[in-house]
């Protein structure tokens, strides 16, 4: 069963609620990734009340009139909405990945309206750390014992010299995963069926961030952070993740081991464990 609101612009925008207790805003990554894919965060539901968004032009949310209204820092006022909706004067916001980027962007410009933020695997373009390709390679070397590395670092190789091919992309997935299993193939299709790429296209479009002020914000921001990398996921690497915890006032880290992009689906219990007893 999915609840609407109406965003600023009119678009009907859609959520899904699961579990009981104190709200807690979910934000997809993908980017623009149907929020089906974070399901019920492993169980965490089972310790707060997840209110899961669709973006606009995903899920079951409407798409736009505006197709530059997919771009990240606009859709600040959608998150924004969705408080007003629910009758909040304060949010908890739990983000994952590309999402992480507008969470960011909203702590920076409605910081009075966030009560503590969860940083999944977190995207870092909002913030402007720098990866290296030096790093990816380093970091894609700690799976050098899986039985599909070969032909995976071929690809991203690859990637870091310029081709940047489907086929190449799809090779490199196994570095975001704790288990490569069928499981895993099977969600990863699914989601790549689900996708809106023209939202994804827009989401970091020019002019989505302003790493420079977005830092100065978050420098001032006071509110209790977590963020969570997944100690074998090459998207998010821990050593990223630990630089970006470094422009919070008041952050916890946490690297969770056996866990690849998705921790909440490679150790559903340490994950729901950590993510629990920060918020308390």
């Amino acid at each position: 069963m999915h609840h609407t609101f109406a965003a600023p612009d009119g678009t009907e925008l859609a959520y899904r609620v699961f579990g009981e207790g104190a709200p807690l805003i979910c934000l997809p990554g993908g980017p623009m990734l149907d929020s089906a894919y974070l399901d019920e965060l492993g169980g965490l539901s089972a310790h707060r009340r997840l209110v899961r968004l669709d973006l606009r032009g995903t899920g079951s949310s409407d798409v736009p009139q505006d197709p530059e209204s997919y771009r990240c820092d606009r859709l600040v006022e959608d998150v924004e909405a969705l408080r007003e909706h629910l009758g909040l004067d304060t949010v908890d916001l739990l983000a994952h990945s590309a999402g992480a980027n507008l969470a960011a962007l909203y702590a920076a410009r409605h910081p009075q309206r966030v009560g503590r933020m969860a940083l999944i695997t977190p995207s870092v373009f909002a913030v402007g750390i720098e990866v290296t390709a030096e790093m990816r390679l380093l970091g894609a070397r700690r799976r050098s014992h899986e039985p599909w590395f070969a032909g995976a670092f071929a690809a991203l190789e690859a990637i870091l010299a310029g081709q940047m091919t489907p086929e190449n992309w799809n090779a490199i997935e196994p570095f975001s995963h704790g288990r490569w299993d069928a499981d895993a193939q099977a969600r990863k299709a699914a989601e790549d069926a689900s996708r809106n790429t023209a939202a994804a296209a827009g989401y970091g479009a020019e002019g989505a961030y302003d790493p420079a002020a977005t830092r100065a914000a978050l420098d001032r921001f006071d509110r209790p952070v977590l963020l969570l990398a997944g100690k074998a996921d090459l998207g998010a690497m821990p050593e990223v993740v630990a630089r970006y915890a470094e422009l919070f006032q008041d952050a916890e880290l946490v690297v969770q081991r056996r866990a690849g992009h998705f921790p909440w689906r490679d150790d559903p219990e340490a994950f729901t464990a950590t993510v629990a007893q920060f918020l308390g």
